[in-house]
């Protein structure tokens, strides 16, 4: 059994989310802890929890989805993990920064690279590692077939989707990554998104604007 734990971190309002299995181990994911207040409330669960940190992921490198990573590197020991075509954008992140006038401390470089279809265990189950390119060009996205949940990064949001404005955005990129990728899903599993509230799969199939 998977327990989700969130937070809302930094003036963009990112979720970040910590899987917690049945040992207390825990995967976080998308640290988007910027300001001192949200990393110190981000250690002090994981320690009053008394979790084992045995994973860092990244959904994908926009900086509000890494603002933590080296905090949780450094402390946990643990380096991001992120899809090959996400690199570019976890290059150019301090650039963001600069250009947001929101500096950071830099992203340590990814352990590994995550692949498509790629199963990652975690206590008596795992997630699947979906390739959900076009709101960036290597976003992923996590889903837990046996808990029927969705870590969807920027790609789904309740009643909308990831902006594709950025550099390596595609809006028709986007919209056939959620049709094929994720629409095939079942309807009653929950999407926990980058931003907002969550959703689920058939809701959005049948409410979505973007794809209705």
């Amino acid at each position: 059994m998977i327990e989700l734990h969130q937070f809302t971190f930094s003036p963009m309002q990112e979720n970040t989310y910590l899987l917690i299995n049945e040992k207390k181990e825990c995967i976080i994911i998308d640290p988007g802890c910027y300001f001192q207040d949200e990393r110190k409330e981000l250690l002090q669960y994981i320690q009053t929890e008394g979790l084992i940190v045995t994973r860092l992921l990244n959904t994908h490198c926009h900086l509000d989805h890494i603002f933590g990573n080296k905090l949780v590197s450094e402390t946990y020991k643990v380096r991001p993990e992120i899809h090959p075509q996400e690199q570019v954008v976890l290059d150019n992140s301090q650039q963001a920064g600069a250009m947001y006038n929101m500096p950071f401390d830099p992203s340590p470089m990814p352990s590994r690279y995550l692949h498509e279809g790629e199963i990652i265990p975690f206590g008596k189950d795992e997630l699947e590692v979906i390739l959900t390119p076009g709101h960036s060009p290597g976003s992923v996205s996590f889903y837990c077939a046996s808990q029927k949940l969705l870590i969807a990064g920027d790609v789904l949001f309740f009643q909308s989707i990831g902006r594709t404005d950025l550099p390596g955005g595609d809006y028709d990129t986007l919209l056939a990554s959620i049709r094929e990728k994720l629409f095939v899903l079942p309807d009653d599993v929950r999407v926990f998104p980058g931003h907002g509230p969550a959703t689920t799969i058939g809701f959005e199939k049948r409410n979505n604007p973007f794809l209705v």
